[in-house]
Parts: structure tokens; C-alpha cells; sequence
């Protein structure tokens, strides 16, 4: 699912919101996760998962086509631990 698909399908199961409030609502709830997590913080969800900022230490890469060693920089990335129900949900059949 895209992030015009989730407001599709908010909007249609509301049909008292405009098409145009449940995009600001998405928005707003993006955007203020995105602060959480810049702020080195965690959003999160229960029952879904946890959001966490984690850091990666520089290393030494190769360049794919070339071979060519390439250094590549410290950097922060997102991550995603999912929630006890969202693993339960998955594995019903398992």
C-alpha cells in the first residue's frame, strides 16, 4: 500500500471527511513522526511496531560496476520492530 492508497481508502470509509482533510491528517501524523525520529526518538505504535533511529558507522565500500574501494560516510537510518499482535497476525497460518 502507498500513501495515496491509505488516503483513498480513509476517505471512503469516512465519508464525512473531505479526500483533501484525510491527506492533511496523514500529513500532519508523517510529519510529526519524521520530528520524533529526527529528535533521536522513537514512535511508538502498539501493537503494530516501534520506530527507531539507529546509527551506522563509516566503512570502507566498493564502487558495484568498477570494483574501485569507495569510503562511505557515518550515517543515521531508520528502523522498524514489529509489534507482538503484527507478528501474530502475520504467522496465523505458520
Amino acid at each position: 500500500m502507498i500513501k495515496s492508497e491509505l488516503i483513498a481508502k480513509l476517505a471512503n470509509e469516512n465519508p464525512h471527511l473531505t479526500q483533501k482533510d484525510v491527506e492533511r491528517v496523514v500529513s500532519v501524523i508523517f510529519e510529526r513522526m519524521i520530528q520524533a525520529l529526527e529528535a533521536s526518538g522513537r514512535v511508538e505504535l502498539r501493537g503494530f511496531g516501534a520506530f527507531s533511529v539507529r546509527s551506522r558507522p563509516a566503512r570502507a565500500g566498493r564502487n558495484p560496476r568498477t570494483g574501485e574501494p569507495v569510503e562511505v560516510k557515518a550515517k543515521h537510518v531508520p528502523f522498524f520492530k514489529s509489534g507482538k499482535e503484527l507478528r501474530e497476525r502475520l504467522n496465523v497460518d505458520a
